[in-house]
C-alpha cells in the first residue's frame, strides 16, 4: 500500500529551512501572552466600525485590507459626516506613518532580501510584534531563524485581530454603547505595553510619547499620535545615546585606572631602592 501523500501546507512547511521552522514556533509561543489584548483590541475596532455607517461586507472588507486599528478607528467619524475620500486617505495615511519608522528599524535585519519579500512583510508589521522583534534581535544582518521568528509573531497576531475583529463586526448588536468599548479595549493593551518596558530609554520613551499625545490631542487627522512617535523615538535615541557616552567614560576610567597602577607601584620601588 502506498502512504497518503502530505498535503500541500505540509509540504510547504517542510520546505522551510528546520531553524527558520523552530524560530518560527518559538515566535507564536512568545506572542502567545499578548493575544487576549490583540483580541479585545481587535473586537472593540470591528464593534466600532459596524456601529457606524459601514455595512457588515464594507467592515469586513476594510478589516482585511486596512488591517490597522488605529487608523481604522480614525477614519471612521470622516466616513459619518460625508467627507471626500481624499481626506480618508490623508488621515489614513498620517496615521499609519509610524510604520515608516518601523520599516526603517527593520530595513538593516532584512536588505538581503527582495523588494517582494520585503514588501509582503512589512505589509504584516505591526506596533507590538516589532517591539518584541527588536529586542530579541539588536544585530542587523542575515541571522537563521531572525525571518521565521518574525512570521511566527506576525501571523499570531494577524490571525487573531481578524478573528476578533470579524467576530466584533458580526456580533456588534450584542454590545450595548453604554458598556464604552473604546475604554476596554485601551485597558485591554496597557499591561502590554508596561510588558515592553525594560530599560531607562524605554521608559523615558513611553514618558514623552503619553506627555506629547495629552498635549497634543486636539490636532487634526490625530497628528497627535504622529508627534507622541516621533518625540518617544527621539527621547529613546537621546538617552541610548547618554547611556553610551556614560558607559564609554566608564571604560576609559578604569583604563586610565589600570594604566596608573603599575606607574605608582613601579614609582614606589624606584623610591624604596633609592632608600
Amino acid at each position: 500500500m502506498t502512504s497518503p501523500q502530505p498535503s500541500a501546507w505540509l509540504r510547504l512547511w517542510h520546505r522551510i529551512a528546520p531553524a527558520e521552522r523552530a524560530s518560527f514556533i518559538e515566535g507564536v509561543c512568545f506572542f502567545a501572552p499578548s493575544l487576549p489584548a490583540v483580541f479585545s483590541w481587535g473586537l472593540v475596532t470591528g464593534v466600532a466600525m459596524s456601529k457606524s455607517v459601514m455595512t457588515v461586507p464594507e467592515a469586513i472588507g476594510m478589516s482585511l485590507l486596512v488591517y490597522a486599528g488605529s487608523a481604522q478607528l480614525a477614519v471612521l467619524p470622516l466616513f459619518a459626516a460625508g467627507l471626500p475620500l481624499w481626506t480618508v486617505w490623508l488621515t489614513a495615511a498620517i496615521v499609519n506613518l509610524r510604520f515608516v519608522i518601523f520599516s526603517a528599524g527593520l530595513q538593516p535585519h532584512f536588505s538581503y532580501m527582495p523588494l517582494w519579500r520585503r514588501t509582503l512583510l512589512g505589509s504584516f508589521n505591526g506596533d507590538l510584534h516589532f517591539v518584541y522583534f527588536m529586542q530579541r534581535y539588536s544585530t542587523p544582518g542575515y541571522e537563521p531563524g531572525k525571518e521565521g521568528y518574525f512570521w511566527g509573531m506576525a501571523l499570531a497576531n494577524f490571525a487573531m485581530w481578524q478573528t476578533s475583529s470579524i467576530i466584533g463586526i458580526v456580533l456588534a448588536s450584542l454590545f450595548p454603547d453604554s458598556w464604552g468599548l473604546g475604554l476596554a479595549g485601551t485597558m485591554a493593551l496597557i499591561p502590554v505595553m508596561f510588558a515592553t518596558i525594560n530599560s531607562r530609554s524605554t521608559l523615558l520613551a513611553v514618558v514623552v510619547s503619553a506627555i506629547l499625545a495629552l498635549l497634543c490631542f486636539d490636532l487634526p487627522y490625530r497628528l497627535s499620535l504622529v508627534v507622541a512617535v516621533i518625540g518617544a523615538i527621539a527621547a529613546g535615541m537621546a538617552s541610548d545615546e547618554l547611556a553610551a557616552r556614560a558607559t564609554l567614560r566608564r571604560i576609559h576610567s578604569r583604563k586610565a585606572s589600570a594604566q596608573a597602577t603599575p606607574q605608582s607601584t613601579a614609582k614606589r620601588a624606584e623610591q624604596g631602592d633609592q632608600a
